[in-house]
């Protein structure tokens, strides 16, 4: 520190705090928002903590100064946390055989948003986007349970248990593939819910859950970043988190009693930095990290922020994984192609 300007000393000192946190951050997987709510919170902003250190390890490194180190070594010890941020190469097998899965949340295809399309527009888009990419299983979040659409697919479940809080709001799965079963979780005291099909692929049964966890409702406008009174806001999100911990829970006592295959896709309205996120993954494979580029972004937000999943059975080969930048809803749509092989 000796050998350092006073600006550097400054610098570094702020450096030392953001290492710290992100270190910290490390933990937040393991700590469930029903013990401490308010330090769940900070799995959102996991994403900024890491480009921030980064940004730290090559500035020093540039000014040939041995304080790169910190960053990098905290950075070094969360791997894994890095990896689920970005991903160098795309893995880019195409085989005949693949389960081509897509999730997208529509957010009700702009029926009340002020966007640069409107419903109708927006549904015609969309069916040409499904027609192009083809997918085999198709997840809508945030779907408008009214439409009579069929997007061209022979199978489809769309959730009926339709809250009364918003008559519209539902969740939608089209499949290729003969549908055998299906239901709802039915989560409590909420409009977001999961719903699941089984379906036959040749001899084999896939169970696929369509999830929308509770959402935080953060939008890059006056009510949230400017809100007055910052510790409603606070709440707000720490009881959103709790929720998101009670469906998650009931989601797993849910597929513990599924011997098939399992897929999940879905809005978890949560980064791959929390609680939620590491209890409902367990030991499936997230097809981002095994076959995506680059940041995965899913959510047009101020910083990377990949809150859409899709996670499979280690039974699953994982050849190829897609971000679209299909810019009409809040949400980017991603697809996964998998082979079941074992």
């Amino acid at each position: 520190m000796k050998k350092l300007s006073w600006v550097d000393k400054l610098l570094f000192v702020i450096n030392s705090l953001f290492a710290t946190i992100l270190l910290l951050s490390y933990l937040l997987p393991f700590i469930a928002p029903s013990r401490f709510s308010s330090i769940s919170i900070m799995s959102l902003v996991v994403p900024l903590l890491i480009l921030i250190n980064l940004f730290f390890g090559i500035f020093w490194i540039i000014k040939l100064k041995r304080q790169f180190i910190l960053s990098t070594l905290v950075l070094l010890i969360g791997f894994q946390q890095v990896n689920s941020l970005y991903q160098i190469a795309e893995k880019k097998v195409l085989l005949t055989e693949d389960i081509k899965i897509m999730s997208y949340n529509v957010r009700l295809f702009n029926l009340h948003t002020v966007k640069k399309i409107n419903e109708e527009k927006m549904i015609i888009h969309v069916e040409g986007f499904v027609k192009n990419q083809d997918p085999d299983i198709l997840c809508f979040q945030e779907y408008v349970s009214t439409l009579t659409t069929s997007f061209n697919y022979p199978y489809k479940y769309i959730d009926k248990n339709i809250s009364t809080k918003n008559p519209y709001f539902g969740q939608a799965i089209f499949s290729k593939y003969r549908i055998i079963n299906s239901g709802s979780l039915n989560f409590d005291d909420s409009i977001n819910n999961a719903i699941f099909i089984d379906v036959i692929k040749k001899t084999d049964t896939i169970r696929v859950y369509n999830i929308h966890l509770e959402s935080q409702r953060i939008k890059l406008d006056k009510e949230n970043l400017g809100e007055e009174n910052s510790e409603k806001l606070i709440q707000r999100l720490q009881n959103t988190f709790k929720k998101q911990e009670i469906q998650a829970r009931q989601l797993i006592a849910h597929e513990t009693n599924c011997n098939y295959n399992i897929i999940i896709s879905g809005d978890f309205n949560n980064t791959a930095f929390s609680w939620v996120y590491k209890k409902i993954k367990g030991s499936k494979q997230d097809t981002f990290t095994e076959a995506g580029k680059g940041f995965g972004k899913t959510y047009d937000y101020l910083f990377p922020s990949r809150i859409d999943f899709i996670l499979v059975d280690d039974n699953f080969t994982v050849n190829n994984y897609k971000t679209f930048k299909y810019d009409f809803s809040d949400h980017f749509p991603i697809m996964a192609r998998v082979n079941l092989t074992k």
